[in-house]
């Protein structure tokens, strides 16, 4: 599928922007040859690993790849805008315009630039985001409690050890009370992983941290990635949940699995299983790796629920589309019933498709607010 996705862009700039280009042939044919290696990116990170998941090449060469790639795409849209422009021109001007190749120059430069940027945008640290979450009945001793949430770190050849030491030096210096982690926290196996993965184990917060898994962690040994959750110190949730006190009053954090866990022969999410004896008067905030099914948690009385795997839609307009396939959520924070909630547009991404263009990733610390 990604082969046929990525390779039709590559046809359209081949065919319509390099082809009417001033060069001699070679030239065209070498240009073109890198740009159809780079549209098959997954095609070569399947090769690599097994899997379009877990490109296992050197850093340097998947952020070109990603470059590479994003490159072609945009030309691509620039390219089909032109020609829109060249047919709509034709019944006032009596011939298609003609386009001088300065006019292409400036299109590849400006693809190859907004390519560069999103890259940059994609694999950077990210900044902190702050907000504030009003949560009705929140007890008193829990007013001003501080959540950090990282989700879909995707932590891989694109997101090394040293990005990774560099999230969680960040994390820590926060203090918060808690941190939650929402998945997709690797791409690739526990044994190609697990230097990378080795500094999640340092992460500090008074009352622990949790995590959920996404739907990365089944494609590949999701059982041994569970156990590599415990070895990490991370305190898996799955259709599960744990009571935090504060001064005798109480707050849930409760997980489920991910919906895509039954096609691997795994547990499937069960929210009545996460919440089965939780306090009856106590807020209820849950992790679920993906948004699309908040309807279904707040008719269960969640009061917030924390997602991600949506990357924010990565690119303004695409973000759009990402919506549509989440039943409406994107990024930012909902209101679904009497239940907020909350979608991450994520502290990394899939190293398959590293682009942002206008949304920026983010490190998460939400401050609950207690409201009537």
């Amino acid at each position: 599928m990604f082969h046929l996705i990525f390779g039709l862009p590559w046809l359209i700039v081949a065919t319509r922007f390099i082809l009417p280009l001033p060069w001699h042939l070679s030239i065209k044919i070498v240009v073109a040859l890198l740009l159809l290696i780079a549209s098959q990116y997954h095609y070569f990170s399947r090769l690599s690993s097994g899997s379009v998941f877990a490109p296992e090449f050197p850093r340097p060469l998947v952020i070109a790849f990603n470059l590479l790639m994003a490159t072609t795409l945009i030309l691509a849209v620039f390219q089909i805008v032109l020609d829109v422009v060249s047919v709509a021109l034709i019944p006032s001007r009596g011939f298609t315009l003609a386009v001088p190749p300065m006019v292409r120059y400036t299109m590849g430069a400006a693809a190859l630039g907004l390519s560069a940027f999103g890259v940059f945008q994609a694999i950077r640290v990210p900044s902190l985001k702050d907000m504030e979450i009003a949560i009705p009945g929140l007890p008193a001793s829990l007013d001003g409690y501080q959540i950090v949430q990282l989700t879909d770190l995707h932590i891989s050849r694109l997101f090394p050890r040293a990005w990774v030491d560099a999230v969680v030096a960040r994390t820590n210096a926060l203090n918060a009370d808690v941190i939650l982690m929402t998945g997709d926290l690797i791409d690739g196996s526990v044994e190609d992983r697990r230097e990378d993965v080795a500094p999640i184990a340092k992460l500090r917060a008074r009352d622990g941290v949790y995590a959920i898994p996404g739907n990365h962690e089944y494609f590949f040994d999701y059982q041994e990635w569970m156990r590599e959750y415990e070895r990490l110190k991370l305190r898996p949730l799955l259709n599960a949940h744990t009571v935090i006190e504060r001064d005798g009053s109480s707050i849930v954090i409760a997980g489920v699995t991910d919906r895509s866990a039954a096609r691997f022969g795994a547990t499937a999410p069960d929210l009545a299983a996460a919440l089965e004896g939780t306090p009856a008067k106590a807020p209820v905030i849950l992790l679920d790796h993906q948004p699309m099914f908040a309807a279904r948690s707040a008719k269960a009385g969640v009061a917030l629920q924390l997602s991600g795997h949506t990357h924010g839609g990565m690119v303004v307009g695409l973000n759009r589309l990402v919506a549509r396939a989440n039943n409406g959520f994107v990024s930012g924070l909902y209101k679904v019933a009497r239940m907020q909630l909350y979608v991450n547009k994520g502290t990394a991404l899939w190293p398959g498709f590293a682009v942002r263009l206008g949304i920026m990733s983010e490190l998460t610390r939400i401050t609950l607010r207690r409201t009537d």
